[in-house]
C-alpha cells in the first residue's frame, strides 16, 4: 500500500486468507514502513491503476521537495 508521505507498507512473506461466503481476505505478516524508493524498482509490476496514480503524484511532489530543501540549506 502506498501512503500519501511517500512510504510503502510492505509484508514480508505474506499469508493470505479469505473467506469467500463471507467476502472477506487477510493478510498476516509483519508490516514495516519503508520509504518508496527503497521498494522500487522491485514493486512496478504488482502495482495497479490506482497505485500507478498514487506513485506519479509522489513522482510529482519530488522535484520540489528536492527544491525546496536546497534553497534552505543554503
Amino acid at each position: 500500500m502506498i501512503k500519501d508521505d511517500g512510504t510503502v507498507t510492505h509484508f514480508n512473506s505474506p499469508k493470505v486468507q479469505a473467506s469467500l461466503s463471507a467476502n472477506t481476505f487477510a493478510i498476516t505478516s509483519h508490516a514495516e514502513a519503508k520509504p518508496i524508493t527503497e521498494v522500487l524498482p522491485g514493486i512496478l509490476t504488482q502495482l495497479g491503476a490506482d497505485s500507478l496514480t498514487s506513485l506519479a503524484k509522489l513522482a510529482e511532489q519530488f522535484p520540489r521537495q528536492v527544491l525546496v530543501k536546497r534553497m534552505f540549506s543554503m
